[in-house]
């Protein structure tokens, strides 16, 4: 976690959970293949954490990282 205690989350486990793909290896593909962005660049670490307000983009799906 970062030094300012904000919640992350990993880009890989962020795509499962919000039902973009079925699997963890269906992730890691999709991220090695760039074809996940994350604020409009091409993101290619499956463990690339996200924060709040971070924009993720795969197809044409784009998802805000929001926590509760």
């Amino acid at each position: 976690m970062p030094l300012n205690d904000e919640p992350t989350i990993r880009l890989d486990q962020f795509l499962k959970a919000h039902a973009l793909v079925d699997t963890g290896g269906q992730a890691k593909l999709l991220i090695q293949d760039g074809q996940v962005l994350v604020n409009g660049d091409i993101e290619t670490r499956r463990r690339k954490q996200l924060s709040a307000g971070d924009i993720v983009q795969l197809g044409d799906a784009t998802i805000t990282v929001e926590f509760e």
